[in-house]
Order: C-alpha cells, then sequence, then structure tokens
C-alpha cells in the first residue's frame, strides 16, 4: 500500500469516479427539478377522496396523475441504475488505474533493475531506454551519463594504481638488491658502499618525487581549493626564479618575456607548479648553452604562458600522449627521455591543473628543434582558444 503504484491506482480511481459521481449527480438533480414528482401513497389517496377525486371506490384517473406515477418510477429508475453504474465504474476504474500505473512506472522499474545489477567493478552496464522523450527518459539519461563519468573515473583510478605500483616496484627493488648485496654484506669495500648508497639515494629520490607528484595530482581534484584573481605573468616570473639557478648550473640562459597584468581566475600553487614543471623540463633536457624562453601574453580575451627550449623535441605521432600518466618516448624524440629521478606525472599534472581552469595546454615541437609548451586560459572575456604558437 506504500508503492507508489497503488498510490497512483487510487489517485486515478477517486478522480474517475468522483468525476462520473458529480456528472451522474448532476443529471439526476437536472431530471429532477425539471420533472413535478408526488409520490403515490395511502395518504395522498384519502387526501384526493375527501376532496371528491374519487367517486366510491373508483378513480377518477387524471392524466396529470398519471404523468406524476411516470416521472416517480422514471426518478427511482435512474438511481438505481445510477448507483449500479458507479459501483461497476469504480471496480472498472481501479482495473484501468492499476495497468495505467504499471506502464507508467515500468521505466522506472528498469532503472531500478539495472541499477541494482550494476556493480563497482562493472560499471559498463547502461539503462539505455526506449520510449518518448519525457521525464523517465530524461531521468534514464541522466543516469546514464552519470555511469559514464564513474567508468571513467574508476578506470582513470585503476590505471593509476596500477602505473603507480609498477614505478614503485623498480625503485622498491633497487633498494632491497642493494641493501642485501652491498649494505648488508659485510664483506662489501667501502667503495662499494658509497655507490650502494648513491643508488639508494637516486632510488628514494625517485619515489619522492612520485609520491609528491601523486598527491599534488590529487589534491588539485579535490574540492577544498578556493580560486581567486591572479597575475600570470607574476607566477611565470616565481617559476623563473625557482629554477633560475639550476639553468644557470647547466650553463642554460633563461630569459623571460612577460607582459604584466595578465589576469585570470585560478589557483596561485597550482599554477606556478604547472609554469614549473614546464620549465623543470625544458632546463632538464636543453643542451647546455642554449636558450629556455619563458614568455607570457593575451590573445582573444585568452592570457597565455609558454616555454620554449631547444631540447630533442617530440615526434608527431608521440605529441597526444606525452600528457599521459607515466608514459616515456623514445630516446631522443620524447621530453622523458633522460629523465632518470623523474616519474613521468609532470606533464599529466600541468594538463590537469590547466583544464581544472577550464584552459587547455598546447604544444608545438619537431625532433631536433625543440619544444613549445603553451598553456592557455580564460581572461575576462574569453572566445574560441587561439589557434598557432603564441611566440611565433
Amino acid at each position: 500500500m506504500q508503492t507508489i503504484r497503488f498510490r497512483l491506482t487510487v489517485l486515478y480511481s477517486g478522480l474517475l469516479i468522483a468525476s462520473a459521481a458529480l456528472l451522474l449527480g448532476a443529471i439526476y438533480f437536472a431530471v429532477a427539478n425539471a420533472t413535478e414528482q408526488r409520490p403515490y401513497t395511502v395518504e395522498y389517496a384519502k387526501a384526493q377522496t375527501r376532496s371528491g377525486q374519487y367517486l366510491g371506490k373508483i378513480p377518477v384517473v387524471q392524466v396529470e396523475e398519471v404523468e406524476n406515477a411516470v416521472n416517480v418510477r422514471t426518478m427511482e429508475t435512474l438511481r438505481n441504475y445510477s448507483i449500479g453504474t458507479l459501483a461497476g465504474l469504480f471496480l472498472v476504474a481501479l482495473v484501468i488505474g492499476w495497468v495505467l500505473a504499471g506502464r507508467a512506472l515500468r521505466p522506472i522499474r528498469s532503472i531500478t533493475r539495472t541499477a541494482a545489477e550494476i556493480q563497482a567493478t562493472d560499471l559498463a552496464r547502461r539503462i539505455n531506454l526506449e520510449g518518448p522523450r519525457d521525464e523517465l527518459r530524461d531521468l534514464a539519461e541522466t543516469v546514464d551519463t552519470m555511469l559514464g563519468r564513474l567508468e571513467d573515473a574508476f578506470r582513470a583510478q585503476r590505471q593509476l594504481i596500477d602505473d603507480a605500483s609498477h614505478e614503485l616496484r623498480s625503485p622498491l627493488a633497487i633498494i632491497r638488491a642493494n641493501l642485501d648485496a652491498v649494505l648488508a654484506a659485510p664483506e662489501a669495500t667501502e667503495e662499494e658502499r658509497h655507490r650502494a648508497v648513491a643508488i639508494v639515494d637516486r632510488a628514494t629520490t625517485r619515489m619522492t618525487r612520485l609520491v609528491e607528484d601523486l598527491l599534488a595530482s590529487a589534491r588539485r581534484q579535490a574540492p577544498a581549493f578556493v580560486d581567486a584573481d591572479v597575475d600570470l605573468a607574476a607566477i611565470a616570473n616565481e617559476a623563473c626564479e625557482e629554477f633560475a639557478a639550476l639553468a644557470l648550473a647547466r650553463n642554460l640562459t633563461l630569459r623571460r618575456r612577460l607582459r604584466p597584468g595578465l589576469s585570470t581566475v585560478g589557483d596561485h600553487d597550482a599554477l606556478r607548479r604547472a609554469v614549473g614543471n614546464l620549465i623543470s623540463n625544458a632546463v632538464r633536457l636543453a643542451p647546455p648553452g642554449t636558450d629556455v624562453t619563458v614568455a607570457a601574453g593575451e590573445r582573444d580575451g585568452w592570457v597565455w604562458a609558454a616555454v620554449r627550449d631547444a631540447g630533442p623535441g617530440i615526434a608527431e605521432d608521440e605529441r597526444d600522449r606525452v600528457f599521459d600518466r607515466f608514459w616515456r618516448g623514445h630516446a631522443g624524440g620524447d621530453v622523458s627521455s633522460r629523465r632518470d629521478r623523474h616519474t613521468g606525472l609532470g606533464l599529466a599534472i600541468v594538463r590537469q591543473i590547466v583544464e581544472s581552469h577550464g584552459g587547455q595546454v598546447r604544444v608545438f615541437s619537431e625532433l631536433g628543434t625543440g619544444s613549445t609548451f603553451v598553456l592557455w586560459l580564460p581572461g575576462p572575456n574569453p572566445g574560441a582558444v587561439p589557434e598557432g604558437d603564441p611566440m611565433g
């Protein structure tokens, strides 16, 4: 009795019976008011006898009295048939209301059944509700869209866990091997111990960088960020200051072409990390004696920051994959080809940060000529994202 179908049945039936009762009642009272009715009783007959309407035992039949008797019988018949009709209509209304409620709620049963069959490990199921484009079909399509987003999120989560476990397995194996073979061995020489310590240090540094990148990736997805008005040029300048010493140590010239007053809405620390990751890759891969250029500007309502280097460049068929998590290209053809302490998450975090700000990241590169990475972020009145390299 608490189901929606039962309540709809009662509602349909009640409305139908109430409407029929009002209609029949209106007809009954209309007929009653249009006809003269005087029920023929014993008292009425005695009154007629006293008034001289009857002669002895033989009544005087008048036309009015015959019409009155017909009217009384008609109203009694109408009342009896009306009550019987309402009773039968009530039963029919219950059946019709039950069937109509069942048909109306059939899509909900389909949604409920499919949702009950879906498990966290199998999110590929969809409702795919057919029929007219009504509220229930809109609900089913909304649930399908939500399931699609959940499937993508779970797939990305599983992929991240698999990749992270794979990346952590190598440095852990290296640390364990050096501990067992050298550091814990009493016969190991001092030179072997120093070499093992250096290897363990590189492995732990790589693991630390991996954990930091994973935390940064998860932190940007958290809802605790409060964005504010920031100056992209000032952010790029801060990132340059962080890597100025490293660029100098590698005999690189860090050039800045920053236009001030590039206002956008975003998280200051996250955007600085995004620009810093690009500069870190450029400084690490650019040949000694070359320039690394960091620029920022505005075009078509968008603000941009770009980093250009003279590194090995990226092959055309690898540009779309360069922002994938843990992806490394072939030697000499990818920004990740010469990393050893880096996790492969840097550019993936850059794309995640920029896209979470409503922007896009682009790469322009050719093998042997270096690469240019551009971050496009929405300004005051952004239109379509401009094409081409803004650095020319």
